[in-house]
């Protein structure tokens, strides 16, 4: 048999895998933008809903209440299991696009003094078992429309945690034995975009023609999400004409059994970075859906006049081309041999962002100033997993991320208000705290995740990362809510979104990244008596 007759399939071309990579990447795309549609306008859901914080917060951490008090997450292996990646990636692009109407019908014009408005201010008010827990999604005097929005935010996360392990399902059929880390890392880098794209439109939709509508951003997102179960329809018939030139079944992973959480559950490493990854995604998700609003709080922003360039609707689309040269040529500057072609793309990735910083000082808004979180994670994301494969110091790594989180929530909370009444210096330094606030949001993913495989046996890697998932979905359903309450407690009779203090909330997610230090710190401890290999490069040469 010769080279030439063998049959070349769509996984060995290098286009029709990347198409695949990219109908994946987009649909996760889509879903981290409607994941925080709400959170840029916080301020306009208060005055135009009469949601306050403790509302807005418990909203917020409805997404996950299904994964974790009704174990969805582990339903949603199972599907995965049973039915494969093709039928799981388009059901779960179904399940989030009735969610995400669900929440646009919530916070529409029509919802307000209908029938359903009604029925959901006089019930759910009690939730036997739950409330005696503490953990119930809805609370008496909640809005209504609040209520009907976790409503449909539930079935919209059960849907999103259901895309995340699918689509890294996806990539490892199609990419096993070839540019997998590479695939991971953009998909990984395109889905951080989108919470940047949301800051920036989310806003512009719910302000377009002068008249503020909050529905138009969530209906925006609505959308996104048909885009979505769109792209993973595409990636269905991609994906069943592989399965028929291979002639293969799809590859499944092993199903969770009940019997492997004892072998997991006993050991301290496994539990030391399971904490670790609960208290930072709980110290960095539940802070992204208020970070827009503690910056206009704390940050002195004048609207520009009205027939200026800075106030025009223009703007913002030139803004948002802006931050896609600062990722695509940041991004692509980690994949090039010839120096000259690296430092120049990283040059004008540099050159891009403080165009774009300065474009947000223009603007005066507190929503493009956060959009720019994500963008130096994308751009040193490749560069700190390439080292953690070549190099290892996968805990220390874990330690300087935790103390930058530290330092980052401190600042928010003393340094930043000092600023107030200083229009640029306020600005300088919130730019570079969430700068390095990204930067420390891409030294854990890129040390953490690699380190499971060291800690468990591999035969339930499996089982002990849907365990890790579970746990950290607890603490994104606890903290947008226990942030929303602290906030109206210790902001008693403010009326105005714009002027709360957010110092104590800081506070306490400055706590979890010293509770994350001492984890982390305990962890080169354990690897070091125990010779787990966590400092050690994952590529021996």
């Amino acid at each position: 048999m010769t080279t030439n007759s063998i049959q070349k399939t769509l996984r060995d071309s290098a286009a029709m895998r990347w198409t695949a990579l990219l109908l994946l990447a987009l649909a996760m795309f889509c879903s981290y933008i409607f994941m925080d549609i709400l959170s840029p306008i916080k301020n306009l859901m208060e005055s135009t809903r009469g949601w306050d914080s403790s509302a807005f917060g418990t909203m917020q951490g409805s997404e996950v209440f299904l994964n974790v008090f009704v174990f969805f997450l582990i339903f949603a292996g199972i599907i995965l299991d049973k039915m494969g990646v093709r039928f799981t990636a388009v059901l779960s692009g179904a399940v989030m696009l009735v969610g995400a109407i669900i929440k646009w019908y919530a916070v529409s014009e029509s919802f307000m003094g209908s029938g359903l408005e009604t029925w959901f201010t006089n019930n759910l008010n009690y939730i036997p078992g739950f409330d005696e827990l503490g953990v119930s999604p809805f609370y008496e005097g909640m809005p209504a429309s609040a209520k009907f929005a976790a409503c449909g935010f539930m079935i919209f996360g059960c849907g999103c945690e259901m895309a995340g392990i699918t689509v890294s399902r996806g990539i490892v059929k199609w990419f096993k034995g070839r540019e997998m880390a590479l695939a991971m890392g953009s998909e990984m880098a395109l889905a951080r975009l989108g919470v940047a794209t949301c800051m920036i439109f989310s806003p512009f939709f719910a302000k377009l023609g002068g008249q503020v509508s909050v529905s138009r951003s969530v209906a925006f997102g609505v959308v996104l999400m048909c885009i979505a179960l769109i792209m993973f329809i595409v990636y269905f018939f991609m994906d069943k004409k592989l399965d028929a030139q291979t002639g293969e079944a799809e590859e499944k992973d092993d199903p969770f059994k009940i019997s492997d959480i004892g072998k997991i559950l006993s050991d301290s490493g496994f539990w030391l970075v399971a904490l670790l990854c609960v208290l930072y995604y709980s110290a960095i998700f539940p802070f992204q859906k208020y970070a827009v609003n503690m910056l206009q709080c704390n940050l002195t922003l004048v609207e520009p006049d009205k027939n200026s360039f800075w106030a025009s609707q223009s703007v913002t689309i030139y803004q948002y081309i802006i931050m896609l040269v600062v990722a695509i040529a940041g991004f692509a500057s980690n994949f090039q041999k010839k120096a000259n072609l690296k430092y120049g793309l990283l040059g004008v990735s540099i050159i891009a962002l403080i165009a774009y910083c300065y474009m947000g000082y223009m603007r005066q808004s507190a929503e493009s100033v956060f959009a720019v979180f994500p963008l130096l994670a994308v751009l040193i994301t490749p560069i700190l997993g390439s080292y953690v494969d070549h190099k290892g110091k996968a805990a220390s790594m874990l330690v300087l991320g935790s103390l930058l989180l530290i330092g980052c929530h401190l600042t928010f909370a003393f340094i930043l208000p000092v600023f107030k009444g200083n229009a640029v210096g306020g600005i300088i330094i919130a730019y570079i705290t969430i700068l390095v606030l990204g930067s420390s949001f891409s030294l854990v993913p890129a040390s953490l995740w690699p380190s499971v495989p060291k800690l468990v046996d591999s035969k339930v890697i499996g089982s002990a990362y849907a365990l890790i998932f579970w746990i950290q979905n607890i603490g994104l359903w606890l903290f947008p809510l226990l942030i929303g309450k602290v906030l109206d407690k210790t902001n008693p009779g403010v009326e105005d979104p714009t002027q709360y203090d957010y110092t104590w909330p800081l506070v306490m997610l400055a706590c979890l990244g010293v509770a994350a230090l001492i984890l982390g710190l305990a962890l080169k401890v354990v690897d070091k008596k125990k010779g787990i290999g966590l400092e050690e490069p994952n590529i021996k040469e």
